[in-house]
């Protein structure tokens, strides 16, 4: 099996890469390197027979046909997109020409290929999203996403993806092309790049930094661990049934201050400080619009095709801090790039 994964040199898009590899998938990582990819997240796979790379733009129509042609894949996993929510609220503009625009072109592309190929019912375009499509939940614990769940979104990020969403489920719709699609909830893990909550919260404490938290720290999230969203994701993509949609999250909810608390603790285990690193948190200004609670019921996942997570969020969160201070050489040189570091979207 031959999978072209758009995005590959990503945060998840590697995690998929890399264990797709591992279980001798063939792989072919479409990727424009913007800001925050880097080929070194798949080093370790980049020499072996199963992986190829192609540089190119998913908003780029003639270079997706190329690609096409040129590798002849048995599916699509398509995981480029902008993807933070501060930057979409300083600049949408950019989360609306590739999370929409490109996904249009990568749909197009597809149907040529498969239609050209004889419309085979094997092929598969695996669309990854997110929950935020969802919106804002309550807090009663006992109410969480569905598939079934009426899109909400808040911000231009989730806005661009809902969009990308409407689109693959009308592609599927109106010319048949065999779609899968899923939404997950808060990924962490190694390689994830440093202006992302939790490898900016080890990274400023580290540092001895002020620790910057969101409004009182209230808002709820999900946390599911990188490598098991890569094997939720291939579970989807070989076993899940053409047309559906399947949530994936790490039964893992909580408040943004409990999670960088236990951070703080993780760390002044492993790398102690003359004072606790949860000392150095500071409440700053919320976010506009900033959605209240995320929780995800991935019960169909579970009943349908098995899968459920394996990592808890207190061992992913060991796991990852030490991967950080193990590949200090992987994220400072990070730091230089535009915007790295920093919380964006304050402005309005």
């Amino acid at each position: 099996m031959k999978v072209l994964v758009t995005g590959g040199a990503g945060f998840i898009g590697s995690a998929v890469i890399r264990l797709a590899v591992s279980r001798g998938l063939a792989v072919v990582n479409l990727d424009a390197l913007t800001y925050a990819a880097s080929l070194e997240n798949v080093a370790s796979v980049a020499t072996t027979p199963l992986y190829a790379f192609e540089h190119a733009d998913i908003r780029d129509r003639a270079a997706l046909d190329r690609i096409f042609d040129a590798h002849q894949p048995d599916a699509v996993m398509h995981l480029a997109a902008e993807s933070h929510v501060d930057r979409s609220i300083d600049g949408p503009a950019d989360f609306i020409e590739t999370n929409i625009n490109g996904t249009f072109n990568l749909l197009e592309a597809a149907r040529k290929y498969w239609a050209g190929k004889g419309r085979p019912e094997a092929f598969r375009f695996h669309h990854i999203s997110t929950d935020e499509v969802y919106g804002s939940l309550p807090a009663d614990p006992s109410v969480k996403f569905t598939e079934e769940t009426r899109y909400d979104p808040r911000s231009p990020y989730s806005a661009s993806k809902a969009a990308a969403d409407h689109l693959v489920r009308a592609w599927h719709e109106t010319y048949g092309l065999p779609v899968v699609l899923t939404n997950c909830s808060n990924n962490y893990g190694p390689y994830h790049f440093p202006e992302k909550l939790i490898p900016l919260m080890i990274i400023k404490a580290l540092a001895g930094e002020p620790l910057p938290v969101y409004g009182d720290g209230s808002n709820v999230r999900d946390w599911l661990y990188v490598e098991d969203h890569a094997d939720a994701l291939l579970t989807v993509l070989q076993r899940g049934e053409t047309g559906r949609s399947y949530n994936i999250g790490g039964n893992s909810e909580r408040t943004n201050l409990e999670l960088v608390t236990a951070l703080c603790a993780v760390l002044d285990e492993l790398r102690p400080s003359t004072q606790p690193h949860a000392s150095l948190i500071r409440f700053v200004d919320d976010r506009p619009g900033h959605d209240a609670r995320y929780a995800i019921d991935a019960s169909r996942i579970a009943g349908e095709l098995g899968w459920r997570p394996s990592v808890t969020l207190e061992e992913g969160l060991r796991r990852t801090v030490q991967w950080y201070l193990d590949n200090e050489r992987w994220w400072r040189p990070l730091l230089a790039r535009k915007g790295a570091g920093e919380r964006l979207g304050t402005k309005v």
